[in-house]
Formats: C-alpha cells, structure tokens, sequence
C-alpha cells in the first residue's frame, strides 16, 4: 500500500508506524530523503559525507529483516563529532579528514540497534566550537543556521532526514533550532551517553537531539536513554516561571515581545504563569560557562591544537590559546559557581515545574561567517537542566524561538509537558 504523501513530511514516528504496519518501505523512505537531498543540499550544505548507496543498502537491508526496533527503517542524521565505524568522522576540521574511527559511539551503537538508518555525517563547526562551516540557514540561505549543530539543524529543518543527533556544550543544539524553526532537546547533564563523542568539556558536553514534532524527540529520547529513571509526573497544568535571566537586554525587541506575547497565551489558556528572579549565584554562571568551556578546551585539545598546528584555523588556536591563559584559581572559581548554581537549583524554580526562555538572542544573523551568540543558552547548559526548543513567532520571515526549561531529571516529563504546551499554543 503506497502513501500519498511527500515522505518527508512525515514525523518519524508516523514512518516507523508505517513501516511496521507493512505500508511503508524503508527503501521507499531512504531514496525519498536521497532525492530531497540531491535537490537541495547544493543550497543548504548540510552533508559533510553523504553515500546514497550505502544509506539505500541500510535501507533495504532492514526491509529484508524483522523489525529490531522503534526506529526500524528510520533514518537518522550524525553531527561529524560523533564516532561511527563504517563513515569518516573528521570533527569540523582539515586536520583529520579521511579519520575513521575504530568503533561507533555509544549513542550511535543504541541508534542502529534501534533499526535505524543512519544517513551520513553533518557538518558541524571546528570541532564543535565557533568557525562555522559551509551550512547555511534552509529558510533564507543568507543567513547562519546556528551551531556548532548546524548541518543537524538545517538537515531536519529542511526535510532532508526526520531526526539528527547535535551536541551542546554553549547553546549549540537550543540556538540552531531556534534559527532553524525546529524542535532542539538537551537533555539531562549525562542522560545520554558521550563516549565515542569529541570530548571538548567535561562538565558541558551533552549530546542533543534534533526533530520536526516532539513526540519524534520523546521517540529518539526512549533509544538514547532506555534505563533512565522513573519520573513522578506533574499533575494538572504545569507552573511555569517566565526567566528573563540577568542578559535579558541582550534579547531583540522582537524576541522579547515573543516572550511576552507566550507567556500571555499561556495565562489566557489556564496555565499559572509568573516572573521568576534570579538568586544570587546565578549572577555569575555565564560568565563561569564561558571559564569552564575554554580552559577545558585546552585540557581536552591543547596537544592536539599544537600537533595539527598547520591544519586547524587560526580562530580555534586563539579559542585554545586563551583557554590555556586561564589561571587555575579562575578556573577553580568557575567551578565553584557551577557546583553553586547546581546546589541551587530549587532555588532558581522556585515554584515554577518549568521555566520559560529565550532560545537564542534574536532570529537568525545575517551571514555565515559567525553561528550566533549563544549568550541564552550558556545558563542551562552549565547548570546541566534539560531544554526544549519550540518557535513562537518571526521576525523578517525567519523563526523566534523560545525554550521550556525543566528541572534535573525531569526530562521526559518535560518533553510530555512540552507537547502539550506547544500544541495548545499552535
């Protein structure tokens, strides 16, 4: 039974249902991404290795096999600092183009077991830090998708896979979807697994998810992260804090009026909805995010920053060099802050069972030169809390993005939460 529809509009949800149903094949689903990227990654760039044949022979290999399963015949994207075995992993950069590694990421390992077809590599930015690649924005191509997820970003937002894997370590999985008018998820400080993910900060790593719908996200979410915990659910409708945060004056007038203009919406439908203050010690946590993921940097890279010395740009060896100036004592500061916020985290909820935020500054800059300022995203980021990205208005005909913030651990809770609070905004 054929489906009348553009296959790449549907959720994957919707086409792992229909492939188990026997309505769909995922042959059928593989070569309509196949098609969609031979007629629009010339603009977008999203694809820093991309075999149509080895995606399609995935493809029919899970056909030809029982379902193995929730993403049985799926396809899913790779940001390009995440290991697979059968693909390169170059992480942005000249210096380690052709690199293979020996084995695929643990998130990656889940992810096949799972049945899907894992599609390629995207481009990220060097090594997962700030000189962008060739990816632009699907949207208006003029303008920056974000990153450093920006191939992840730009790929689901363009139809060209239903699902991508990113990372964040300052807003890079939150901001590219706010530019890319999608669904970003970052989870949990550690819910899902790093190892076979480039180390670039270990008390801010955190690999992310990319999608068009948020059941897709709560779908990758129960692959990602099979032993998570049993969360106690939030009766009735959810507190939620509207958190303007100390760089609020950094936000767009349009972005602020998107805020606003939510957080009224949400009012009118019921929901308790009130400000929510900063405590003291989340003064301090940008600015201590900013310590943490450049000196760490230099802990996780520094030798091999000297050693490819004549094959990384001149911005990540600046990004190294200044990381590698940090003062112990600095350092050690900024560690002390995070542990602080962490400690109090309650405090910052308050009452609140969510928060409510800025995704990103403003819609997409101009240009591709840059990623954006992650400056909304460094807060969550460092306090380890997970993040759900949704788009709330336009500016210029590109998206505002906005972020439902959850308290540690709550993570599926927030994703169920989420779906409904977006579908009663939409």
């Amino acid at each position: 039974m054929a489906v009348d529809r553009d296959l790449t509009t549907l959720s994957a949800a919707e086409a792992a249902a229909l492939i188990r149903a026997g309505q769909l094949t995922s042959t059928a689903l593989v070569q309509a991404y196949v098609d969609r990227i031979a007629a629009r990654d010339d603009v977008v760039h999203a694809w820093i290795w991309f075999d149509p044949e080895a995606a399609l022979a995935q493809a029919r290999a899970a056909d030809a096999s029982p379902a193995r399963g929730p993403l049985h015949g799926v396809p899913v994207g790779l940001k390009d600092v995440i290991d697979t075995a059968d693909m390169p992993t170059e992480y942005g950069s000249e210096a380690f183009a052709g690199h293979r590694p020996d084995k695929d990421a643990l998130a990656v390992a889940r992810i096949r077991a799972a049945g899907a077809v894992i599609m390629g590599k995207l481009v990220t930015a060097e090594f997962a830090t700030y000189r962008p690649g060739a990816t632009a924005n699907p949207i208006n191509p003029k303008h920056t998708p974000g990153g450093s997820s920006s191939g992840s970003a730009a790929a689901v937002s363009d139809r060209q896979v239903p699902l991508a894997l990113g990372t964040q370590t300052a807003g890079s999985v939150i901001r590219p979807a706010s530019f890319c008018g999608i669904h970003g998820f970052k989870p949990s400080f550690g819910r899902y697994p790093n190892a076979g993910v480039l180390d670039t900060s270990h008390r801010l790593d955190t690999l992310g998810v990319f999608a068009r719908s948020v059941d897709d996200l709560m779908l990758l979410d129960t692959v990602l992260a099979p032993d998570a915990p049993a969360e106690k659910p939030v009766s009735g409708k959810p507190k939620i804090g509207v958190y303007r945060s100390d760089v609020w004056d950094e936000a767009s007038p349009a972005m602020q009026a998107a805020l606003e203009e939510t957080a009224n919406k949400l009012a009118a439908l019921g929901y308790d909805v009130f400000n929510v203050d900063v405590p003291p010690p989340f003064h301090r946590i940008v600015e201590a995010q900013i310590i943490l993921h450049k000196h760490e940097a230099w802990r996780c890279m520094g030798e091999m920053r000297h050693a490819r010395d004549a094959k990384v740009s001149q911005q990540f060896k600046d990004f190294i060099d200044d990381g590698a100036r940090v003062p112990k004592i600095v350092y050690d500061e900024a560690c002390a802050v995070q542990d602080a916020c962490k400690a109090n985290e309650a405090k910052l909820f308050g009452g609140a069972d969510l928060l409510l935020s800025p995704g990103a500054p403003g819609i997409a800059p101009e240009g591709l030169s840059a990623t954006g300022n992650p400056v909304f995203n460094r807060m969550t980021t460092t306090l380890g809390v997970p993040c759900l990205g949704f788009t709330a208005g336009e500016e210029q005909g590109l998206p505002l993005g906005l972020q439902l913030i959850g308290r540690t651990g709550s993570d599926r809770t927030l994703l169920q939460l989420g779906a409904q609070i977006v579908a009663a905004l939409n």
